[in-house]
């Protein structure tokens, strides 16, 4: 499984690379990109999730639909808002050299955005597996057997997921810059 998922990420990587700049660009200055990227992880996921009975592959694909979407919908945000700057000459082409005020800023920048993501991941997870056993009318009395419900599972995967992933690409930075710890 693991050679033959290797080869097929190769073969993926073959096909799509040539029209990964004409993506990012569309992903990044079409007006309408949000909504595009949005739904076509939606029909993504409808499609895909044709199963009757539960199985942990099911989320995992909601889970990284999200994540792709939050990601890209994040990087959108980051790009029209202008906080996405070209790095510094002085970056340029290398890395700056390793000096204790700059590990120390990483070190926090990572311990920060850590603490974040989680709190993000631990409330979304809090609001969407009720609010999606409300909406379908699943008990959430036991959030286990509850999330067994494609219904529950799969909005529950998606939304989380796709809200870290902007927390990655906009929110985390965003909060950076506001507190002064931004890299550029």
């Amino acid at each position: 499984d693991v050679i033959a998922g290797f080869l097929y990420a190769l073969l993926i990587l073959v096909v799509f690379l040539p029209s990964v700049d004409l993506v990012d660009n569309f992903n990044l200055t079409f007006r309408y990109a949000p909504l595009v990227i949005i739904s076509l992880h939606l029909v993504l996921g409808v499609f895909s999730f044709t199963l009757d009975t539960w199985s942990t592959s099911r989320g995992d694909t909601a889970q990284i639909l999200g994540s792709g979407a939050g990601i890209a919908c994040g990087s959108y945000a980051t790009y029209w808002l202008n906080l996405m700057p070209d790095p510094s000459q002085e970056m340029l082409p290398l890395v700056p050299s390793l000096t204790l005020n700059l590990f120390g800023k990483a070190a926090l920048q990572l311990l920060i955005g850590l603490v974040f993501l989680l709190l993000v991941r631990m409330i979304m997870k809090k609001v969407t597996i009720p609010l999606a056993c409300k909406i379908f009318g699943i008990s959430s009395a036991d959030v286990r057997e509850a999330r067994q419900h494609m219904e529950v599972e799969l909005p529950y995967r998606y939304v989380t997921y796709g809200t870290v992933g902007f927390s990655v690409t906009f929110l985390v930075p965003s909060l950076f810059w506001l507190i002064g710890l931004s890299s550029c």
